[in-house]
């Protein structure tokens, strides 16, 4: 306005300069400020226009913007659990969307995405790791059943064909017997009726055999497509794979219940590994190793020590001293420790919190309190030594067997989720924590001994698929005098023992009961 005004005024004495003397015939100073006023009006309609374009145009491309979000928003189909909004959920959502013009009438859009979207190539991949990690522990539990399988096919197959000769040379007798061997006739009639029915449970545990390997083909296949999904990965193909695996997992879970397990009926004379450490504590190896990972994992002691000894193998364990340490953020309680699949848990010291470290990064991965659970001596095994919390493994996972005061101090045993620690379910029991010697899991079952010194024998069973419980009798050689640590390796099918400073194992057996 100022400037158009200016304008007019250096034209008014331009005109007067022109006619020299003579008067000149402007208009009135008032006509000046009005056309000037006009102009500027014109200019600043001109200006608005020009502004109210920029805004429609800024208006169009945050639409296009607003689309472009939702589309892709689609696209990216989350896989997993949601990512949380607001303060609590850091980057997870979309934060801001805004437009706004700038100083030129130009429009300025701000998107902010998720860092770690689904979409990612850095979060996919790590979604498509957590698979491949699932599908090779899964691969290594079929090799171990296929192993286990193709030593019993064979049993297997030579009774069936002793079954089978026997029925033949039955028949035989059964068509020429003679009068004066009726009752033995009757007899092996008697006895060849309680064989018969064996022979279709045989034909269906060689079917069993050949899922197994059809298990070992799927679990080969789901790798590869696992290995090819790096390249070329949508959330389509993820969640295909993943109910895959979870299908995969869960028939394999209910093939090793049948297969690999069974009854506990006997357990086998100690062998002794080594003679090392103080009175109480624990050694063990990985269930879920890789083939010709046979690392010993040793734990000397069952309370304010946080070194964890590793050795190369068990041959190694047993003739040298040679070992690589490993330094426990916490201090551990009891000797109820287990390594699974590369990590250690444990029960940190004088509190009822579950430590997952893992022993490659020598980082805690996650940590979890024991809700209800006693510690710090309240509800140990007979021998004490701060043992409240006890963890195993067997052939269905990871298990915590503990005491409660809302279960009268009788044991609780809880399978747990490995990578979350999370409670998957809970059994109480009526046995008294205080007065086991140890525990232990097979298939399952929780067994219980009677003692940790003297005559020792396993006498408590309870069984978590059917919630029920059986008093048994398998002695239990305690060769040393004081048993501080019982747990069972699926892999070995052994248990392994720590008795007055000695490193034991003893084979098991496992009686598959037909019906």
């Amino acid at each position: 306005m100022r400037k158009v005004l200016s304008l007019a005024r250096t034209h008014a004495r331009a005109l007067g300069t022109a006619d020299g003397d003579s008067a000149p015939k402007l208009p009135p100073d008032n006509d000046v400020m009005a056309r000037a006023q006009r102009v500027g009006c014109v200019a600043e309609e001109e200006e608005k226009e020009q502004k109210k374009e920029g805004r429609m145009q800024c208006e169009e491309n945050a639409l296009k913007w607003l689309l472009f979000v939702l589309l892709l928003a689609a696209s990216c189909t989350p896989v997993g659990p949601a990512a949380p909004h607001g303060p609590e959920g850091g980057d997870g959502g979309w934060q801001v969307f805004s437009s706004a013009a700038d100083s030129a009438g130009g429009c300025v859009c701000t998107v902010v995405t998720p860092q770690n979207a689904v979409c990612s190539p850095d979060a996919r991949s790590k979604q498509v790791r957590h698979l491949l990690d699932k599908v090779q522990n899964m691969s290594r539990s079929i090799e171990d059943l296929e192993r286990r399988s193709r030593h019993d096919i064979g049993v297997v197959e030579k009774m069936e064909a002793e079954l089978r000769d026997l029925e033949d040379k039955f028949k035989g007798v059964e068509a020429g017997h003679e009068s004066s061997r009726a009752r033995q006739y009757q007899d092996m009639k008697a006895k060849m009726e309680e064989l018969r029915p064996l022979i279709p449970l045989l034909e269906a545990y060689k079917a069993d055999a050949l899922l197994v390997r059809r298990f070992k083909e799927e679990a080969a296949n789901v790798t590869v497509a696992l290995a090819q999904l790096h390249e070329r990965a949508t959330p389509v193909d993820y969640r295909d794979l993943h109910e895959r695996v979870a299908g995969l997992e869960e028939r394999l879970r209910a093939c090793m219940q049948r297969l690999a397990c069974g009854k506990l009926t006997r357990i086998a004379e100690p062998v002794t590994v080594k003679t090392s450490g103080s009175r109480f504590g624990s050694w063990m190896t990985d269930p879920l190793a890789p083939p010709g990972d046979d690392r010993v994992w040793y734990m000397d002691g069952y309370h304010n020590n946080r070194f964890v000894r590793e050795y190369e193998s068990l041959r190694a364990f047993m003739s040298t001293d040679n070992f690589t340490s490993h330094r426990l953020p916490h201090p551990w309680s009891g000797t109820g420790q287990v390594v699974l699949n590369g990590s250690l848990y444990f029960n940190k010291f004088q509190s009822h919190t579950l430590i997952k470290f893992d022993l490659k990064s020598s980082l805690i991965s996650r940590s979890r309190q024991l809700d209800f659970a006693g510690y710090n001596n309240m509800y140990h095994y007979s021998w004490g030594g701060h043992s409240d919390i006890d963890l195993m493994v067997d052939e269905g996972g990871l298990w915590a067997v503990y005491a409660t005061n809302q279960n009268a101090g009788n044991i609780v045993l809880s399978r747990l989720d490995p990578d979350s620690l999370r409670v998957l379910r809970s059994w109480t029991t009526n046995h008294p924590k205080r007065s086991a010697g140890e525990a232990f899991m097979v298939c399952g079952t929780l067994y219980v001994t009677n003692g940790y010194s003297g005559a020792t024998k396993v006498y408590y069973a309870f069984a978590t698929n059917t919630s029920t419980y059986e008093y048994i009798d398998v002695p239990l050689a305690n060769a040393y005098g004081h048993i501080s640590m019982l747990d069972y390796n699926p892999r070995d099918r052994a248990l392994y023992a720590w008795n007055n400073g000695r490193q034991l194992l003893y084979n098991v057996t496992l009686y598959h009961i037909i019906q």
